[in-house]
């Protein structure tokens, strides 16, 4: 203000220095006196309005800054000081440049600068700098001045401070845009993205892929821990899969445990497989709440545009139907769409229907496979398995079936009803002086479920005959991939209250079986019949049994085979410590009505019983392995080479690095248990073995049957001396 006033007092001056003496103008006519006096009112006028404007330029809250032609600045006012923080002082002679954010691009600037050149003026928003370093948003009005050559003299920029609106229209924008949890782009924003999406890959010629995710047991951990958990997870999980996406791409959640993702510039099916695999690993990760591990998977469902719809909610259903079908394939896994898959997820529907009228209508019923004790003979229990008569399909068996129920309400409805037929079977069977154990399987969502345990005791209580410890609880290893906590709290409640025992079924086929093993209490390992019907060929699958085995010794838990198909498996589990067995050469799953009467007529197989009398030295439990690798490894070899070559028959392994009587050779030399002269002989005699086997294989391969067929009598020779050395090894000391 003052700078104001004292260039108005130097003009005033000015002016009277420069022009005529006053005086003597005002004597000559007095009507010059009007004419100064009119000049003074004038002046004071004049003066007057430079004040007031001069002290709006200094008061109003916008900011304002001057720069001569140059860009320099020569004044703001108060407000620009309190806005930028920076003094008058401070700022004279700087460029605009220092309040620079570094947020808007070189491009921005250019269209700035072209707007003031070409029309004189530009307005707009800009993100600067205060001089402590914080960003703040102003709205800034730039204006041209001319001197009287047309050229720029002066610009002058009037600027208000807007963050505060920006703030708040951001939160709007949040509000509306995102997911409050997890700060994911919401539906509507995923739409969006993905109609600008679709205009550029339609530009590039690329696809895109629409996915639909979903956690999979996710609700039991929700229920057990309380939602505060659940949250959590939710929030973690959207770090992860943010984290291992790129930034062209989306992830939205669209509500509960349900997630979309909208991957752009793919140029196949196969580029985006990648990112979908880094998700799935991710998400598999354990997540730690309050110092307790959940582990936790998800299934995704997957379509492709253009290939299919370009109607966003049309593509999310597809790939929604796409997630289904990968949790009915047994999650933790992505599942393409396409229409056959559609029809097949119509079919599954139409289907459940049939199921829960199936069962209505009585159409199910159940089948008992007996167990036997390899040992003694003894039939000690049956496991209840699961029929569908259907009217026109005749027997299907579980698979045909309960693939479709998972994790529906009727597959609870289903188990339920397992239970108390199987328990009213027991009971029947009692009434005849039959007891045999029972044992029922039983998914992990039923067993989760909030009225399992008091639909088994109400059950119990309506037999009251029944001995608890006559119900086996068989839970399979793979469904156990939920809240082990939770699952073990239900087992570890039905065998405490209710005196039930609980046995973990298809041992070994699951991604942790140590974690099962320590956490659930069961005191029955079953293992796998996948791992017994190969026990005689492949040596990974004897390794497997071998160690389950051990681990039952370790934690003091008893050990079962399913899938005993041959008397030579039976043996070979026996001396390998499994006494306990069921399987096809037992007897296969019959009525309830057949059992008594297969049970009168059952003899125990002598070749067992006849084993289980021996107790094996270790050196004769390797040779006596040997022996049933190498009769097996002889006579499906004889089987392969006497077959068609168009059998589906597969030859033993042919690698005698790899086949199982190699690898049992190997065992008795690391373990020392022959002389070295003995082990040397052996080792020739299995070369020998494999050397005529490798030249009638040979002739094999190349049609030449007959000389093949003629070779095997000099096989069958190698292999008497072979299984003769071996059995006279076992009584050398």
């Amino acid at each position: 203000m003052k700078d104001v006033k004292r260039w108005l007092d130097n003009f005033v001056i000015k002016l009277s220095i420069n022009s005529k003496p006053v005086a003597g103008r005002l004597r000559k006519n007095s009507g010059n006196v009007i004419s100064f006096l009119t000049f003074s009112s004038q002046y004071k006028a004049t003066r007057e309005l430079i004040e007031l404007r001069a002290r709006v330029y200094d008061d109003v809250p916008e900011g304002r800054i001057i720069t001569d032609a140059n860009t320099i600045i020569i004044d703001v006012n108060p407000a620009f000081s309190k806005i930028t923080g920076y003094s008058r002082e401070e700022i004279i002679g700087k460029t605009p440049k220092i309040l620079s954010s570094g947020l808007q691009s070189k491009t921005f600037y250019a269209l700035m600068w072209r707007s003031l050149q070409e029309q004189g003026h530009w307005q707009g928003e800009v993100w600067n700098r205060k001089k402590n370093g914080d960003i703040y948003a102003e709205r800034l009005n730039i204006v041209a001045f001319y001197d009287q050559h047309h050229s720029v003299s002066h610009y002058v920029g009037l600027l208000s401070d807007i963050t505060s609106n920006k703030r708040q229209q951001e939160q709007l924008d949040m509000l509306a845009h995102y997911d409050v949890l997890t700060q994911l782009p919401n539906r509507a924003l995923i739409v969006d993205r993905f109609k600008q999406a679709m205009a550029q890959a339609k530009r590039s010629q690329t696809q895109l892929a629409v996915c639909f995710l979903d956690l999979d047991n996710f609700k039991p951990i929700n229920d057990s821990y309380g939602h505060h958990v659940g949250d959590s997870i939710l929030i973690e999980i959207s770090r992860r899969m943010t984290h291992n996406i790129r930034e062209s791409d989306t992830v939205s959640r669209q509500g509960g445990d349900e997630f979309a993702l909208l991957l752009t510039d793919i140029d196949s099916f196969a580029h985006c497989e990648q990112s979908l695999r880094r998700i799935l690993d991710a998400i598999s990760q354990p997540v730690v709440i309050d110092d307790i591990s959940h582990t936790i998977s998800a299934s995704i469902g997957v379509t492709m545009y253009p290939a299919d719809s370009d109607d966003f909610d049309t593509l999310l259903r597809h790939a929604d139907h796409a997630m289904y079908e990968a949790k009915q394939s047994g999650r933790n896994r992505y599942q393409l769409y396409n229409v056959e898959q559609d029809q097949l997820i119509v079919f599954k529907h139409h289907r459940l229907l049939e199921i829960e009228q199936a069962l209505l209508n009585g159409e199910f019923q159940l089948y008992y496979q007996p167990k036997v004790n390899m040992l003694t003979g003894d039939v000690f229990g049956v496991e209840a398995l699961l029929r569908w008569n259907h009217p026109e399909q005749g027997i299907l068996l579980p698979v045909d079936f309960l693939p479709i129920i998972a994790g529906t309400a009727l597959e609870k409805k289903l188990g339920d009803w397992v239970i108390e037929y199987a328990v009213k079977q027991l009971n029947e069977w009692q009434e005849i002086e039959l007891r045999p154990e029972v044992s029922i399987n039983i998914s992990s969502n039923h067993l989760l479920s909030s009225s399992f345990f008091d639909n088994l005791k109400w059950v119990l209580n309506e037999h009251p005959l029944i001995k608890p410890n006559a119900i086996q609880l068989e839970i399979l290893e793979s469904s156990a991939l939920g809240d082990l906590k939770a699952i073990h709290d239900v087992l570890e409640r039905c065998i405490s209250e209710l005196g039930i025992s609980a046995a973990l079924d298809d041992f070994g086929t699951g991604y942790s079986s140590l974690t099962h093993l320590r956490a659930l209490p069961a005191n029955i390992i079953k293992i796998d019949q996948s791992f017994v019907r190969d026990l005689l060929d492949d040596p990974h699958d004897y390794s497997i049994i071998d160690g389950v085995i051990g681990l039952a010794e370790a934690f003091r838990r008893e050990v079962i085979a399913e899938g005993v198909e041959t008397t030579e498996q039976g043996l070979m589990l026996i001396v390998m410590g499994c006494l306990q067995a069921q399987g096809y050469v037992i007897a296969k799953p019959m009525p309830a009505d057949e059992f008594p009467r297969w049970l009168q007529n059952y003899r125990p197989n002598q070749e067992w019983l006849e084993c289980a009398d021996r107790q094996f030295s270790p050196k004769e439990k390797q040779l006596k392995l040997l022996k049933l690798a190498t009769s097996h490894w002889h006579n499906k070899f004889v089987e392969y080479i006497k077959s068609p070559q168009d059998s589906a028959l597969a030859p033993p392994i042919m690698d005698i690095r790899k086949c199982h009587c190699g690898t049992c050779i190997t065992w008795l030399k690391q373990e020392k248990l022959l002389k070295k002269g003995s082990m040397v002989f052996l080792k020739q005699l299995h070369e020998t073995f494999h050397q005529i086997a490798d030249s009638i294989f040979h002739h094999y391969q190349q049609n030449d049957l007959q000389t093949a067929r003629a070779e095997l009598h000099e096989l069958q020779q190698a292999f008497f001396i072979m299984h003769s050395t071996v059995e006279q090894y076992k009584t050398v000391t």
